[in-house]
């Protein structure tokens, strides 16, 4: 499991680490880690050139020590001071000490077009809103130079616990982070400027509750159900889906195939689409009666292509067992029948859907995301997946931690991938897995499935859904071949 920890749970950690170490052991430890970071990008240190854009605060104290090991390993370094009276007046002597310069803002843009690599060190994790002028105007250098561009712990601009950018930030190739991950580098928009993320052991102790948490092929292979030898269909769980109607039969048929590849015993369909669910999957238990007509099920999926079908959606709401509401269910939804259930739901919002659910603009929730999901899920009192290009996870309470899935690509943005989704989430409920666990745990495997159905090309949702089984077995082990 990846976790992430707030700003400040981490600053906590680091007071009751520093109050047992020697002074400014902790920042030797963080500034050890970046520079082997950098010589590894680097790939020959002696003789190139590096550049510190070095703020008031640790993170630029942080830069300052990294840089004075690369100048003892031969490298040009320059350091450029945003505030040369606030520097960290031991990284810069040691900086000295090491053979490497300082400057000011004013005399780097040179410095900066003729570097290899620029360490970014300007502001950090407490940083909030965008970079100031002088520190944009850098970055405008940086961005048009050819060196490679390494973040101090997070990039400057971005928001820590948020994963909010507010204004000018730095879009760095690596990101370095000490002790744990941040919030900021496992979400959008945030974690679209952190590059890759490498994280460096400090020592910390951390609570066992984090924040955020990602899930790994470790955890998910934890999480999935297995048949037993005495399994059944009935037993495997069983799963209905409540979707698609006349203008859009096509949303039925994907969220049956995410729903058969999801590990329930069987899928029962309801809904004006069952002459094409059977026309594709024969092995599908489909009703022309209603939701309540359609015999018994572990849980219920309500909402893609349902169109304006609302007595669908209200009959499939009023269930007693766990309900995934996605689509048009989410709009036709009544809000305070959702907030009344007390078996487990699970709504799967867009952006959009969840702008319309929370009366904001869109561009509120893509900006928010974090703030968004754990807004919405307090509203509804839910379970919500918001969906993107990294899917957040969020329970009602804000109890447990946020769960955040970035398996996906950007192919996955095509019409009736939801469906699809839904459908494997919706199946995860019937097999027993709380809305958390289904939820992130769906999301994980169809992020999979839409790189192996894509292969970096244009795919569609049902050879997403085709490729669900691959992405199920992949988050196995391999096994050993017997003798």
């Amino acid at each position: 499991m990846r976790t992430a920890y707030s700003v400040e749970t981490v600053r906590a950690a680091e007071r009751e680490l520093m109050a047992r170490l020697p002074e400014g052991a902790l920042m030797q430890r963080a500034a050890a880690g970046l520079a082997a970071a950098c010589a590894e990008l680097l790939g020959r240190v002696y003789g190139s050139r590096v550049v510190l854009l070095v703020g008031s605060g640790d993170n630029g104290g942080d830069a300052l020590y990294a840089g004075a090991r690369l100048a003892r390993r031969g490298a040009g370094v320059a350091a450029v001071l945003l505030a040369p009276e606030r520097t960290h007046t031991g990284g810069l002597a040691a900086l000295r000490r090491a053979g490497g310069t300082a400057v000011l803002a004013g005399a780097a843009e040179e410095l900066i077009l003729r570097s290899d690599l620029v360490v970014d060190g300007v502001v950090g994790i407490g940083g909030k809103g965008g970079l100031r002028s002088e520190a944009a105007a850098l970055v405008a250098v940086v961005e048009r130079s050819r060196a490679v561009v390494v973040a101090v712990d997070l990039p400057s601009g971005v928001e820590a616990d948020s994963g909010e950018v507010r204004g000018a930030a730095v879009r760095a190739d690596l990101t370095v982070t000490f002790g744990t991950h941040k919030p900021g580098l496992l979400i959008d928009p945030a974690r679209g400027y952190a590059g890759s993320v490498r994280l460096v052991d400090i020592g910390l102790e951390l609570p066992e509750e984090a924040e955020l948490e990602a899930l790994q092929d470790v955890d998910v292979a934890r999480l999935l159900p297995t048949p037993s030898a005495e399994s059944d269909k009935y037993r495997r769980g069983v799963v209905g889906i409540a979707a698609g109607s006349a203008r859009y039969p096509g949303a039925a048929v994907l969220a049956v195939a995410g729903a058969l590849r999801g590990g329930a015993g069987a899928v029962r369909y309801v809904g004006p689409a069952g002459d094409e669910v059977l026309a594709r999957f024969p092995e599908t238990l489909v009703s022309d009666g209603g939701p309540r007509k359609a015999g018994r099920v572990q849980a219920w999926v309500v909402g893609p292509g349902a169109g304006d079908h609302a007595d669908v959606v209200a009959e499939v709401v009023e269930a007693d067992v766990p309900v995934l509401v996605d689509a048009d269910g989410l709009r036709l939804a009544d809000r305070d029948a959702v907030r009344a259930r007390t078996a487990p739901t699970l709504m799967t919002p867009h952006a959009g859907e969840a702008a319309a659910l929370l009366g904001v603009r869109r561009e509120e929730v893509e900006a928010g995301r974090l703030a968004a999901v754990r807004e919405l899920a307090g509203a509804y009192r839910a379970t919500v997946l918001l969906k993107g290009a990294t899917t957040l996870v969020a329970e009602p309470g804000g109890g447990a931690a946020v769960r955040v899935n970035a398996t996906g690509t950007p192919w996955l943005a095509t019409a009736g991938s939801g469906d699809v989704l839904s459908g494997l989430a919706g199946s995860l409920l019937a097999c027993g897995l709380d809305g958390r666990d289904a939820g992130s745990v769906a999301a994980y495997l169809h992020g999979l499935a839409g790189r192996f159905a894509a292969e970096g090309a244009p795919t569609v949702a049902h050879a997403v859904a085709d490729a669900l089984g691959a992405a199920w077995r992949g988050v196995f082990p391999p096994t050993r071949p017997t003798r």
